[in-house]
């Protein structure tokens, strides 16, 4: 749990741009490949429904949820533009975008940063290692400092959870 100490401060600042962009009626987009595709079903998952306490529903969006819309994407563009082509179709100004990843070296989630920009949401870098190639790219990133894929994936759920936590308590009712 020394990784999540030393990024804490970080995960509580992102947090509450999480926060200000839903209290402000904007949603959360999330993204990731295999394990951190789960991570980004699970805090889509927990907004819409509930993490811990009776609220109302939050909108928010995995973007790695859809096998028939990843695959007709992949198809008709590549593989690396399966989250970037949601996003031009789904964000808006004021959204939040998380990525999640382990390297950081993924084109398909450097491309959903990027893609975030151009149409004015926030981007979230969710990372593992030293960042990757998508270190410096995201408006914010929280890097757990491991090499190992395994320990990253777990601080991910700690940061997840820490964030949904957050959402619940900060009057996002």
């Amino acid at each position: 749990m020394n990784e999540f100490r030393a990024i804490a401060r970080l995960v509580d600042e992102v947090g509450g741009v999480i926060v200000q962009a839903l209290l402000s009626g904007r949603k959360v987009l999330t993204c990731g490949n295999g394990g951190s595709a789960t991570d980004a079903s699970h805090m889509a998952e927990e907004l819409v429904g509930r993490y811990k306490g009776e609220r109302r529903s939050l909108p928010a969006v995995s973007l790695a949820a859809d096998p028939a819309l990843i695959s007709c994407i992949a198809n008709d563009f590549g593989y690396e533009y399966v989250f970037s082509r949601q996003i031009e179709g789904l964000a808006q100004r004021g959204d939040v975008v998380i990525c999640f990843s382990t390297s950081g070296n993924s084109p398909n989630t450097i491309n959903a940063v990027e893609a975030a920009k151009q149409r004015g949401a926030s981007s979230v870098g969710s990372l593992g290692k030293e960042g990757g190639l998508m270190a410096g790219k995201a408006d914010y990133e929280v890097i757990v400092p491991s090499n190992t894929t395994a320990r990253v994936q777990e601080v991910h759920t700690l940061i997840l959870h820490s964030w949904l936590e957050l959402i619940e308590t900060e009057s996002v009712r």
